[in-house]
């Protein structure tokens, strides 16, 4: 299995290592880094290590336009892939995922995908960060309070002071308490509940997508086409 600092090598950005150099360096990241070696040689630990900075890599940090924060990866084998709510191909989508796509069918018409792989997302400049960034197999919430959620509220706190513009979408309590990250002066937020189906259905009518791509166009910048199959 690949350790932290392999996948940090291989699988980030070099506009994200720029700016995150210091949050690498620190020393709770190294003790982030040595439990995961540990949890890794006892336990299962998703996503994948070559996918663990997926969306570091999917999305530079240059790119960034839109952000969507998860909790943590789902935690069931072959299911996280390294980006907030997506799966790979052929993997059978969560209820979460099946929301965001009832209310993109809502929204903007488009035509539910046979995949939930987002990846056409985050190639467009969104970030689909998950605060958590790995879970142990079949334990939900599992490496929380670890460090990856300093090192993901250095990451937002970085997007807000040295970009502009830039829209996040903050679904469920958990990603409401990210608000006071974000410089409300030089960003948007668009607060919604969560579209896991315990929210009751609360997160339906939102048209985060559409109020997105109309933010987008009135900064003079391209619209992101959600379209996953095209």
């Amino acid at each position: 299995m690949e350790t932290l600092t392999d996948a940090i090598n291989v699988a980030i950005h070099p506009g994200w290592k720029r700016v995150l150099l210091t949050e690498f360096a620190s020393p709770y990241f190294l003790k982030l880094r040595e439990f995961l070696i540990n949890e890794k040689n006892t336990h299962t630990v998703f996503p994948p290590g070559n996918r663990i900075f997926a969306a570091f890599n999917h999305t530079p940090f240059e790119n960034v336009r839109v952000v969507i924060i998860g909790q943590d990866p789902y935690h069931k084998r072959g299911q996280a892939n390294g980006l907030s709510f997506s799966v790979s191909d052929g993997v059978s989508k969560p209820p979460s995922l099946v929301n965001i796509f009832k209310e993109l069918k809502d929204d903007l018409g488009i035509p539910i995908p046979q995949s939930g792989n987002l990846e056409p997302w985050a190639d467009q400049g969104v970030l689909l960060l998950n605060a958590t960034m790995t879970v142990r197999e079949g334990l939900a919430g599992s490496h929380h309070g670890k460090g990856w959620e300093i090192f993901t509220d250095a990451v937002i706190k970085t997007i807000s002071e040295q970009k502009k513009g830039v829209i996040f979408l903050l679904w469920g309590r958990f990603a409401h308490t990210k608000e006071e990250l974000i410089d409300k002066d030089k960003h948007f937020i668009l607060k919604a509940a969560h579209p896991s189906p315990l929210a009751r259905g609360a997160f339906f009518g939102c048209k985060h997508f559409s109020k997105t791509n109309k933010i987008l166009e009135h900064q003079g910048i391209l619209p992101i086409d959600w379209r996953i199959e095209k």
